[in-house]
C-alpha cells in the first residue's frame, strides 16, 4: 500500500502574498508541512502548486512538486479540486492531505491518523471544545445556536464539541474519486491539542505562532 501525501500550496493569496514561503521562526512556512510529512509513515512527499517560486522551495526541501493549473489555483477553486487533479496524475492508495496553514502538527498526529485507516474510511484532525456558547450572525442580528437566550447551560454539563483544525485529512484514492470529497464513508478523528490546532490565516497568527514555537 503506496501512502502520499499532498500539500496544496497555491501562490496567489490575497491577504499575504505568497504566505506559504514567508519566514516563520526561521523557515519558510511550507518547510513546517514538509518536515512533518517527511518525518511520518508517508512514502511520498507531494507538494501541488500554480507558482514557479513555492516549486522551487518546495525542491530545496526534498519534496516532490506537481504543477497545477492556474484555474484550479483561484481564490474560488475548491481543494477537493486540486485534490482530484492530484489523484488523477500520481499514483497512491491512501492519502494525507496537508495544510501548510497548520505548522504546528507533529508526524506522530499523522501516524495515529494512518493507524486509524484500518478502521475508517477517511480521519480528520480535530480539537475538542466543550461547554462553549457560540451566537450565530448575520447583517443586522445575533442569534443563540442551539438554544434560547434563557437556557444558559454550565460549562461542566455543555457537550463537547469537534472542531476541525484543518491540519490535515486522510483518505483513501478510491474513495476521493468515488465522492470527490475529502472525507466520505465511515469517519474518524485525530484529537489534536487546542494550543497545536492554530492555523495561519493573518500576519497577526505568524506573530502568535512563532511565540508558541519558542516557547516549546
Amino acid at each position: 500500500m503506496k501512502v502520499a501525501s499532498v500539500i496544496l500550496a497555491r501562490g496567489g493569496s490575497k491577504e499575504i502574498p505568497m504566505k506559504n514561503i514567508m519566514d516563520l521562526n526561521g523557515h519558510p512556512l511550507i518547510y513546517y508541512a514538509i518536515k512533518a510529512s517527511q518525518q511520518s509513515d508517508t512514502q511520498e512527499t507531494w507538494v501541488s502548486t500554480n507558482s514557479k517560486r513555492i516549486a522551487k522551495v518546495a525542491d530545496m526541501l526534498g519534496a516532490n512538486v506537481l504543477m497545477r493549473p492556474e484555474e484550479l489555483a483561484t481564490d474560488i477553486s475548491p481543494s477537493e479540486d486540486a485534490l482530484l487533479h492530484f489523484a488523477n496524475t500520481i499514483e497512491f492508495d491512501v492519502l494525507v492531505f496537508i495544510q501548510p496553514t497548520s505548522p504546528l502538527l507533529e508526524r506522530h498526529y499523522i501516524n495515529t491518523g494512518l493507524s486509524k485507516m484500518e478502521n475508517y474510511d477517511s480521519v480528520f484532525s480535530a480539537y475538542e471544545e466543550k461547554g462553549c456558547i457560540r451566537w450565530g450572525k448575520g447583517e443586522s442580528r445575533i442569534w443563540p445556536i442551539d438554544r434560547t437566550i434563557h437556557e444558559r447551560p454550565m460549562r461542566q454539563e455543555g457537550s463537547i464539541a469537534l472542531v476541525e483544525n484543518g491540519a490535515f485529512y486522510i483518505t483513501t484514492k478510491e474513495a476521493l474519486l468515488r465522492s470527490k470529497n475529502r472525507y466520505s464513508g465511515r469517519i474518524g478523528t485525530i484529537i489534536m491539542p487546542y494550543s497545536s490546532s492554530f492555523q495561519l490565516d493573518s500576519l497577526d497568527d505568524f506573530s502568535i505562532i512563532e511565540a508558541i514555537m519558542r516557547s516549546k
